[in-house]
């Protein structure tokens, strides 16, 4: 494969303008960049739309933020342009492959005004969530000829219909490819590429190029020239006045800290940097879904976080709340957005012990204290099932401290804690409380478990088998006593635990393709709390 590497420092523009390009874009599509107040190229763009107006293949490292949209848009409508006929109402010329469904839908959005320019090309968005059988017959009775969408609902769509043309596709573009395969999508994107002919244009567009990505670049692309686009970061070890530059991954205007601190200090510090930056928009990335309903429910009961807007956004949300919960926090001009890498990078308060508080709300409301061993037990094998195992080292987890941090009553007798040695320091389990007793704040909630309980308690039970007669004299009768709070607590724990373990092994049928969305949260019931 032959590569032509291609470096520029962004600057974030360059002194290029689209009019300057070559081959020259066309009127239609130069106005419609006007309208939307673009006029210079960033680096990747400069570099990569001549080569894919040139009909090359082309494989694209760059940043986050450095303009990989139009990157891609604006050759992909200009190809699409060039066609020799107008397409068929069936016949599928172009396809935009991303991770998340909400950078699809913006991929979706920032589009319009450029496939507006195209006359007979209509575009649509494919992404999980919504009623897939609606979006067929829409197919059905109106065409399309550009896809735009998630692996997954591309790969449904394309087995479910045979209605949809690929043999004369133009262009296919793999967006964020390295967030495609780590999020599991390896066989969609495979079956997906597999349909279509070999004679046509392709972009990967990747922040970083892992080994995958390498293999998925030679598998889906034909000889593509390489862009490398890198920023520019002033060298640490020289004097500023030098302006000796060293090659960055990271975007010039980002500026990046972070603290060390242990698992149990993590709250207190993330509130104190929330509070100190109220008037600020903060996104906080959590690692798993859990972890954020939980941080979502505890956050707004701080009083220090009064009158501050906070959202919640994550993977297993239903898609019209994750819509609105995006466009919510966008059109905020301070507040927080807690969320998973499905939008993807404390305060001292005298006399007041911050996590105490925690466990206090957990105490008085049973939401609170499942969301929290719910977060604790998903952040624990996360971390255990991560692939930079080099740097996520489970097994040095400080579980104790951690459990802390998510406001544990009790230690959950999950496997991990139980036979391994995992630090449990730092850890005071609450005493004298019997968890199966703590309510739901939420009437309804607490309405439907009490009911359950009792469904629970009216089976009957299998007739036991009959006993052999104990022939020892000196045996005493048997006395039945009732469950103490320590093993009720216990039979609680292990119940919650067998919960979250179907869970977790049914997120794992989800990443394998074994089942869709729609079935984990049927399956979950997840898709009733939203």
């Amino acid at each position: 494969m032959t590569m032509a590497s291609t470096e520029t420092p962004n600057r974030a523009l360059t002194n290029i303008r689209f009019s300057d390009l070559e081959p020259s874009l066309s009127e239609p599509v130069l106005e419609a960049l006007t309208l939307a107040g673009f006029h210079f190229c960033t680096p990747v763009q400069a570099n990569t739309i001549p080569l894919l107006c040139s009909f090359k293949d082309v494989s694209v490292d760059a940043a986050t933020g450095s303009g990989k949209t139009l990157a891609f848009l604006v050759p992909l409508v200009e190809i699409l342009r060039k066609s020799s006929e107008p397409p068929k109402p069936h016949q599928v010329m172009g396809i935009i492959v991303s991770p998340t469904r909400e950078l699809s839908s913006q991929i979706y959005n920032v589009a319009q005004p450029f496939i507006s320019t195209l006359a007979n090309v209509k575009a649509m968005l494919l992404v999980g969530g919504l009623d897939i059988k609606a979006e067929m017959k829409k197919i059905e009775e109106e065409g399309v000829n550009l896809l735009i969408g998630t692996p997954g609902r591309l790969y449904d769509i394309m087995e479910r219909m045979d209605i949809l043309d690929l043999r004369n596709l133009e262009i296919l573009i793999l967006d964020e490819a390295d967030r495609l395969l780590d999020m599991g999508f390896q066989k969609h994107i495979t079956s997906i590429i597999s349909r279509l002919p070999k004679l046509r244009r392709t972009g990967l567009f990747s922040a970083t190029q892992t080994e995958a990505v390498e293999e998925l670049s030679k598998a889906g692309l034909r000889n593509p020239v390489r862009v490398e686009v890198r920023t520019e970061e002033k060298n640490q070890n020289e004097l500023a006045s030098s302006q000796q530059l060293a090659s960055s991954k990271t975007p010039l205007g980002l500026h990046i800290e972070y603290l060390e601190c242990e698992a149990d200090q993590k709250p207190s510090q993330l509130v104190d940097l929330l509070t100190k930056n109220m008037s600020r928009k903060t996104i906080i990335y959590f690692m798993t879904c859990a972890c954020v309903d939980y941080w979502g429910l505890v956050l707004p009961r701080l009083a220090v976080l009064k009158g501050c807007s906070l959202v919640s956004l994550h993977g297993k949300m239903k898609q019209i709340a994750r819509e609105k919960a995006l466009a919510s926090f966008t059109s905020l001009s301070s507040g927080i957005l807690l969320c998973t890498d499905v939008a993807a990078r404390g305060l001292d308060i005298p006399g007041v012990d911050w996590i105490v508080q925690i466990r206090s709300a957990a105490k008085k409301d049973r939401d609170v204290m499942e969301k929290g061993l719910r977060a604790f037990v998903s952040y624990i094998r996360a971390y255990k099932e991560h692939h930079c195992s080099y740097i996520f080292r489970w097994k040095e987890l400080e579980i104790g401290k951690l459990a802390m941090g998510c406001g544990l009553l009790q230690l959950p007798s999950m496997s991990e804690v139980k036979n391994q040695s995992l630090s449990t320091k730092g850890f005071t389990p609450v005493e004298d409380i019997n968890v199966t007793e703590i309510k739901f704040k939420d009437k309804s909630r607490e309405k439907q478990r009490q009911k359950n309980l009792k469904a629970k308690k009216a089976v009957v039970p299998k007739e036991p088998k009959p006993r052999k007669a104990n022939t020892n004299p000196n045996a005493t009768a048997t006395i039945t006593r009732k469950k103490t709070a320590k093993q009720r607590r216990a039979a609680q724990t292990i119940e919650d635990e067998d919960e979250l373990a179907r869970d977790y092994r049914l997120l794992k049928k989800l990443k394998k393709g074994a089942i869709d969305e729609s079935e984990f949260a049927k399956l979950t019931g997840t898709e009733e709390f939203v």
